[in-house]
Formats: structure tokens, C-alpha cells, sequence
């Protein structure tokens, strides 16, 4: 009898968790964050990581994939290439972020799990910071009125202070980011992701080859999008190809600075309700 509790206990966690680790609804422009693609020298101990912030950990094809609400984290060992040149310091994007209902609680948690966290800049209790071993640097912010324990917030570029009001505007253009600010950053809004844009005087390199090789929109209308894109001047460095095994539809393209973006179009997507945050 307590095995079948602890089976249907367990069965309706994973249910659960699958139902809200899902991206959200799209915007009118039919975009909304997909998911970061990491090039990870040990799938285990990242998705061990990732599990113990939150995440529903899956595998329902190549990859091993964590869920978050808001954001998919793909890990991919380059099988037969080196690994990746870097971390994200020092990449176009210098790191990614998480908001939770109480940053010093979870981070109580996750080290209680063994997750190494570093503290936040000049002494805050609301903010922390996890780094892999891979280099990806992963920014905690804190949302007390939040209802769920985890949900992807930013993705924080570092570029040149003249580039910044350009990239919002790319952003806004193409995938119909809302404007708007966050303290001292200019940022972009898409469902499920607040790009947020810095100021930096150091030299940045493409995404590319780093641990986070590339992060991922989901469109509703690949063909469409790319039409678009291709209006602007935005041409496609992988042209759409479709999956015959699971009917994923996917392009790459590239920002002017340097960021690698995947576009998926997936068939029969469930989405996040955003009320539930």
C-alpha cells in the first residue's frame, strides 16, 4: 500500500512539474523564449545542478533537456569536436538568469544539495550566483510576490554603450520585444525573457563555441518569421530544415553582435499560464 502512495505521489509531482515547465504564450509578433543550448563537458553533473534549482528534468530525444517555466536548458556534449572555448564572460551574452520568491531560502536548499552559490554583488540578500563548472554564469533575483518556486527572468548582453539603443530597437523589430527598463539597463521584453542590455568597454566574442552556444525563440510561423527577418536584412545562417520524426521545424540565424538564435517551430505546443506566477 505505501509503495502504490509513494507511485501515484511521485506520478503526480512529474505531472506537476511537466505542466509547468513549459514556455509562454506567445507574443502578437508569435515569439516566445525557447530555451538555452549548452555545450556541457558532463551532462550529469549540470543536470543535477539544474534539477536542484527547480527544474523537470527530461529526455525525449537527443538531448538531455531541464525545464523551467519561461526556459528549456538543452545539454549537449560536442561528441567528436572540442569543448567549449569559454564561458559566458567574455560572450556577447555575459550571463543568464532565474527569478525566485526568496533568494537566501533557496539558496539554503540548493547548497544543502550541493550546489556551490556565490553571494550577490556588494552585500545583497536578493540577488546570488551560480557558475558551472562550464563556466555559465547564472544570476538569482528575487521576487517575493512570485507563487512559483523558479521561472526563467533574463539574458543579460554585454555590449558596446552606442550598440545598445540598436539592439533593443533589433529586438523589438524582429521578434516584437517590448522596450522598456530594468534600473540602469535598458531592456526588451518577449514572453517568458527580459533581455537586458549592458554597457561594456571589453571586447566580447560570438556565442558560438562557447558553453552557451545559443539561445532559442519558439515562432508559430517558421517561413513566416524568416521572411521577415530576411526583409530586414537578416538572412539565415541555417536554413529551415523540418524534423520528420518529431515535426520541429528549425532555422539558425544571427544578431549584428555576435548572439547565435535558434528558431523552432513546434507542432501542438502547451503553454505556460502566466497567471500561476
Amino acid at each position: 500500500m505505501r509503495k502504490s502512495i509513494a507511485v501515484l505521489w511521485l506520478a503526480a509531482n512529474l505531472a506537476a512539474g511537466a505542466a509547468w515547465a513549459q514556455p509562454y504564450t506567445p507574443n502578437e509578433a508569435g515569439v516566445t523564449m525557447g530555451h538555452w543550448h549548452l555545450n556541457s563537458r558532463d551532462i550529469e553533473a549540470n543536470k543535477k545542478i539544474f534539477v536542484a534549482l527547480g527544474g523537470t528534468a527530461t529526455k525525449p530525444g537527443d538531448f538531455d533537456i531541464v525545464r523551467f517555466p519561461g526556459v528549456s536548458v538543452y545539454l549537449n556534449v560536442r561528441a567528436g569536436s572540442p569543448p567549449a572555448s569559454g564561458g559566458t564572460v567574455g560572450s556577447v551574452i555575459n550571463h543568464v538568469g532565474f527569478l525566485v520568491p526568496n533568494v537566501q531560502e533557496a539558496v539554503a536548499k540548493w547548497k544543502s544539495a550541493g550546489v556551490a552559490v556565490d553571494p550577490g554583488n556588494n552585500g545583497r540578500v536578493d540577488q546570488a550566483f551560480v557558475v558551472t563548472a562550464d563556466g555559465l554564469r547564472v544570476e538569482i533575483l528575487e521576487d517575493k510576490n512570485q507563487k512559483i518556486p523558479i521561472r526563467h527572468h533574463h539574458v543579460h548582453f554585454y555590449v558596446p554603450d552606442a550598440a545598445i539603443p540598436d539592439m533593443q530597437a533589433w529586438y523589438g523589430k524582429l521578434f516584437g520585444a517590448t522596450p522598456g527598463t530594468r534600473g540602469n539597463f535598458k531592456t526588451a521584453y518577449v514572453p517568458g525573457a527580459e533581455l537586458a542590455y549592458t554597457k561594456t568597454d571589453q571586447p566580447t566574442v560570438t556565442t558560438k563555441g562557447r558553453v552557451l552556444d545559443h539561445i532559442g525563440f519558439d515562432v508559430n510561423n517558421l517561413d513566416e518569421f524568416l521572411r521577415k527577418a530576411e526583409a530586414i536584412g537578416v538572412k539565415p545562417v541555417v536554413p529551415a530544415t523540418k524534423n520528420p520524426t518529431n515535426g520541429v521545424s528549425l532555422a539558425f540565424i544571427a544578431d549584428p553582435w555576435g548572439t547565435y538564435i535558434e528558431l523552432n517551430q513546434r507542432p501542438n505546443q502547451v503553454y505556460f499560464d502566466a497567471n500561476k506566477m
